[in-house]
């Protein structure tokens, strides 16, 4: 590979890593907290948690978030509910049989993580933000992770999952805490709104369709400690 060419392929990925990597973690991090407030009694929960790892005498770190496991729950049913990239694409390797339609090797197959995650055969009230029940997994299914193989698959999975997982779950995890240890939130631009509108727009991937507009009201400034 000449010059020109290796240049082009880094900057070609760049380009990729920085999209894939901020937009789409952005767009989560948005329904996440945009779920806590419609959901008051769970924004408190992860405020109570931060509190009780950091003596709330310290901003809250990555190295907090494992003894975090609301929190951690938090993020995982965000990310089930509003997976970054809803749809994703897979080459079938071998001839095989879905739902009786013959689908040859090579065929390009486009796999629909958004309804995976939200199929009343693998979750209990599958439109509903629950929290817990990540919680209740950790209890039941820690043995096998029999949950974590093909029903929770924001990032796609197996070999070919995104390899920027671990990446985007450190992310969201630090960034909303942060933002609940920190600040109270008032819904709208007047501070007056009730509930925050969650209908999600269209496009490649899953934004909001009213962007989240929100007025921070300082609860706790780590700086003045």
């Amino acid at each position: 590979m000449d010059s020109m060419k290796l240049k082009l392929f880094f900057s070609c990925w760049d380009k990729d890593l920085f999209i894939g990597g901020t937009y789409t973690s952005a767009e989560a991090m948005q329904w996440a907290m945009a779920e806590l407030l419609n959901h008051p009694e769970a924004f408190q929960k992860v405020r109570k948690e931060i509190e009780l790892v950091t003596g709330n005498g310290r901003l809250v770190d990555e190295s907090d978030v494992p003894n975090m496991p609301y929190l951690q729950a938090v993020v995982k049913e965000t990310l089930r509910l509003y997976p970054p990239g809803p749809v994703t694409t897979r080459e079938c390797r071998q001839h095989c049989k879905i739902n009786g339609f013959d689908v040859p090797p090579k065929t390009a197959v486009a796999i629909n993580l958004y309804a995976i995650m939200r199929d009343p055969d693998s979750w209990d009230h599958p439109n509903e933000f629950l929290p817990e029940r990540f919680l209740q997994e950790q209890d039941e299914d820690s043995s096998d992770g029999k949950r974590t193989k093909f029903n929770f698959v924001p990032f796609g999975g197996g070999r070919r999952g995104c390899p920027g997982t671990a990446l985007a779950f450190s992310l969201m995890n630090t960034a909303v805490a942060a933002m609940v240890q920190c600040f109270d939130w008032k819904i709208g631009e007047d501070g007056k709104g009730e509930k925050v509108n969650m209908q999600s727009g269209s496009g490649m991937s899953l934004s909001m369709l009213h962007p989240l507009i929100c007025v921070p009201v300082v609860h706790f400034n780590p700086y003045d400690v």
